[in-house]
């Protein structure tokens, strides 16, 4: 198995306006967004950032080879509370994900 930072080319994460995050993973070549789109679920996604997978939106964009997450970010951005203004601090966590 592989981390998800070995087959893609990069893994973006960042605000998506106040409310939403989004990560977007570049997988740089037809066979490695062929392998991220069948070994990375929705539901494991959504497992790793604490959140219900019907909250998250998913775009497959094959054209680009680019798979998209969007989900509501867990506290509003510049609240007390937010530990990450810019949303930049997910994408490692993503990154880090094994794949068959």
């Amino acid at each position: 198995m592989s981390n998800l930072s070995q087959i893609v080319q990069k893994v973006r994460s960042k605000n998506a306006g106040p409310f939403w995050l989004t990560i977007d993973i570049f997988c740089g070549t037809p066979e490695a967004y062929a392998q991220i789109v069948d070994g990375l679920s929705t539901q494991r996604v959504a497992a790793l950032f604490k959140t219900n997978a019907d909250d998250l939106k998913r775009f497959d964009i094959a054209d680009l080879n680019v798979v998209k997450f969007s989900l509501p970010r867990p506290t509003i951005q510049g609240a007390r509370d937010d530990r990450d203004m810019h949303g930049a601090g997910w994408a490692p966590l993503v990154a880090e994900l094994e794949i068959n």
